[in-house]
């Protein structure tokens, strides 16, 4: 097929049984448990850690081991699921939160203090009695970042990392896309740090983040608050609970006001691409989904970037997954098949065995890229009622592939997209309201919490979607254009990168543009109205089209070329012939991705300035 595109430690033992024939020859270790250890890092802050080590009747085992390393921002405690599984092994886990979160002292900064309390740990860890000199780390979205940082920092004994949709190159996608501010901040801020599952943690959170204790109580009702916020954009300095949680609000007023692409951003502690030089040369595997957050600086920055200028091996795995569901087989309401769940505890496994003991089981003579290619399956309603897309895995040499054919497909007059160049025509137009923004139905998202949904979903609103104003497909709006595929006489995959080229004007000195590829599925029993699936989507904030790093306003009525070439979305997926009336859809509008990105208000008004709206 052709492509496209704690301040006193406690120790406690615990002894984990294998199952019987397991097939392993030695008796696998107990783990001792030794809580809220300081390790001080070079300015004093303490960071409070968690040492989980091999035992043999109650006590440490003899003799050195590799450690496995997560820093987090989410609880250490959290960190008990992997830890009962490598300690057992023989690795020593040691898990730590980050400055400024839950045990740890400080004041949070993301990431940019976690390159050197990074080194500082890792360091720490060198000299202990226990510790062999090879560290690996773990670690997802976040914790992925802080592994970044730790390559960035040159840490010492760090010999092979697993980052997991793993925060990275902030400043161009993943907290500002192409110029726009990706809201699911706004959620992780008012949530503080607990997006998508306050429980327990929630009030610890606001317990450590208050600057006055009597505030704790609002800092935790700010997380039922999202909507409203989000609603009420912008936020001032000092106007809401967060004034009572200084770190919080700094970093989120400055996050959303700051727009240029410059040292803020790349030097934030975790940006990937603008440190490849100082980044350690050592093993990586890169792990993420289509439907992640952070798939797309992943898969096209990250592992593209450091597989061409390190000599270590660099692996790629992208699945169909949203953010963190490597042991899932659906994304969102699209279910893939059992084939689409791995198991993660082995593939880590295998891994550090290697890199960190030296195990000659293979898995450096393997293909460097494993990619799941969605599709094929025959769009019936699963028990779950999800849409069974279905798809299949596939290993790669490399990764964009060379095979690949970059085809255009060109938006027509008609509606249509076919690739047939258009002949000349006139210009299609439609009025975008700021205050009246397109919903946004699932996607490349995380951190959602209440604010949205994730992964692959049907382009129809519904009551229960809290920015939908009735339930029309949004392709039925009139501020969105939709250009449609005949239906497809041929087998079709498209894997690579979704590059969109426009040209447009407006009226308003400043908008967004985004645009949506869209698997439209005929109607059948379970679905008469047929399904208009989400592939990959993306935004342009008019006023960064030439440069992330400087803005230039439009010209009211003058044509501008708008391009995403920054970082284009990546998807693997097919479509058959066999399938009836199946057509690819592109959908584009001004701001149709409301509450995944803070709408342009269409003005000149610079980033942090009050706002002024005006329809464009």
């Amino acid at each position: 097929m052709r492509c496209l595109f704690l301040p006193r430690c406690a120790t406690v033992a615990l002894t984990v049984l294998f199952a019987a024939g397991s097939g392993r020859a030695e008796e696998p270790y107990e783990i001792i448990v030794r809580k809220n250890v300081m390790v001080t890092a070079r300015d004093g802050v303490k960071l409070t850690t968690d040492v989980y080590l091999p035992g043999r009747e109650g006590t440490v085992a003899p003799g050195k081991f590799p450690t496995i390393l997560e820093r987090t921002p989410y609880n250490k405690a959290g960190s008990d699921s992997w830890a009962s599984y490598f300690v057992p092994r023989g690795f020593v886990a040691v898990a730590q939160d980050v400055r400024g979160r839950f045990g740890s002292g400080g004041n949070w900064r993301p990431h940019r203090d976690d390159g050197a309390d990074g080194y500082d740990t890792a360091k720490w860890i060198g000299e202990q009695p226990w510790s062999d000199g090879g560290i690996g780390t773990v670690g997802t979205s976040y914790p992925g970042g802080t592994q970044h940082a730790l390559a960035i920092a040159n840490a010492p004994h760090l010999k092979a990392m697993i980052p997991v949709d793993a925060m990275s190159n902030y400043g161009r996608y993943g907290i500002r896309h192409n110029g726009a501010f990706e809201l699911r901040w706004l959620n992780w801020i008012l949530t503080l740090g607990n997006p998508n599952n306050l429980g327990p943690n929630a009030k610890a959170s606001a317990v450590r983040a208050a600057s006055d204790p009597a505030s704790v109580p609002a800092l935790e009702e700010m997380a039922n608050q999202v909507h409203e916020y989000a609603r009420g954009l912008p936020l001032w300095p000092g106007t809401t609970p967060l004034r009572f949680a200084p770190d919080y609000e700094r970093w989120l007023i400055e996050a959303m006001r700051h727009g240029d692409y410059d040292a803020y951003w790349k030097d934030m502690g975790a940006s990937v691409v603008d440190h490849i030089r100082e980044y350690k040369d050592i093993p990586v595997y890169h792990v993420t989904g289509w439907y992640d957050s952070w798939g797309a600086p992943v898969a096209n920055l990250n592992y593209v970037e450091l597989a061409k200028t390190k000599k270590s091996l660099q692996r790629l795995i992208a699945g169909p997954w949203t953010h963190g569901g490597q042991t899932r087989s659906y994304g969102g309401e699209a279910e893939f098949g059992p084939t689409a769940a791995i198991d993660f505890n082995a593939l880590r496994l295998q891994w550090f065995e290697r890199w960190l003991k030296g195990a000659n089981n293979g898995v450096d003579r393997e293909p460097p890229v494993r990619i799941f290619v969605m599709g094929g399956g025959d769009a019936h309603k699963t028990a779950e009622g999800r849409v069974f897309v279905g798809g299949h895995w596939r290993e790669e040499r490399e990764w964009p592939l060379s095979r690949a054919l970059n085809t255009p497909y060109y938006a027509h007059e008609d509606g249509s997209l076919s690739k047939t160049k258009p002949k000349a025509s006139s210009p299609t137009t439609y009025s975008f309201d700021p205050r009246r923004p397109v919903p946004t139905l699932g996607g490349n998202i995380s951190s959602h919490g209440k604010l949205l949904n994730l992964g692959a979903m049907d382009q129809r609103c519904r009551a229960e979607i809290w920015t939908c104003e009735d339930t029309r497909p949004l392709s039925a709006r009139s501020d969105v254009l939709v250009f449609q595929s005949a239906s497809l006489d041929q087998d079709l995959e498209v894997t690579g990168r979704l590059v969109v080229k426009l040209w447009a004007a407006s009226s308003a000195p400043d908008t967004d543009f985004t645009a949506k590829l869209v698997d439209v599925y005929p109607p059948n029993v379970d679905f008469p109205a047929g399904v208009q699936l989400n592939v990959g989507d993306s935004i342009v904030r008019a006023r960064y089209r030439d440069s992330l790093e400087h803005a230039t306003l439009m010209k009211p009525g003058q044509g501008v070329s708008i391009h995403n070439r920054n970082v284009s979305d990546v998807a693997g997926f097919q479509t058959r012939a066999s399938d009836p009336a199946r057509h690819l859809q592109q959908q584009l509008s001004t701001l149709r991705r409301q509450p995944k990105y803070r709408r342009a208000l269409g003005s000149a008004t610079s980033v942090g300035d009050r706002p002024k709206q005006r329809v464009s």
